[in-house]
């Protein structure tokens, strides 16, 4: 598996994400999920003009 290293900062911004004892792997997933939710939304919306 890949090791990605992340900067201070954005560990410490994923950090304020937790919830509990939530693994990185989890956070990461649901932000992935997001943002393909969001780019569907958009996708959709400007097929609708």
């Amino acid at each position: 598996m890949p090791q990605i290293h992340l900067d201070e900062e954005t560990v410490e911004r994923l950090d304020a994400l937790r919830i509990e004892d939530e693994e990185y792997d989890e956070i990461v997933r649901e932000l992935i999920s997001n943002c393909e939710a969001e780019e569907l939304t958009l996708l959709r919306a400007g097929d609708a003009e």
